[in-house]
């Protein structure tokens, strides 16, 4: 007799799916930008740094 238990098997959990890619909007609207300087910035201005918005 083969007592042998088998290896449980386990089927490979399938990749994530990319999220897509989504654009933000330039922020724009009354009142303007606070603490710049009076310099108004666009997203670009701002790419690749860290921003804290408080609405």
């Amino acid at each position: 007799m083969n007592d042998a238990v088998p290896a449980p098997t386990s089927a490979p959990t399938p990749a994530p799916a990319p999220r897509p890619r989504v654009r933000a909007p330039e922020l724009i609207g009354k009142g303007g930008w606070l603490n710049t300087g009076g310099r108004e910035l666009t997203l670009a201005d701002l790419r690749g740094r860290i921003v804290v918005l408080d609405f």
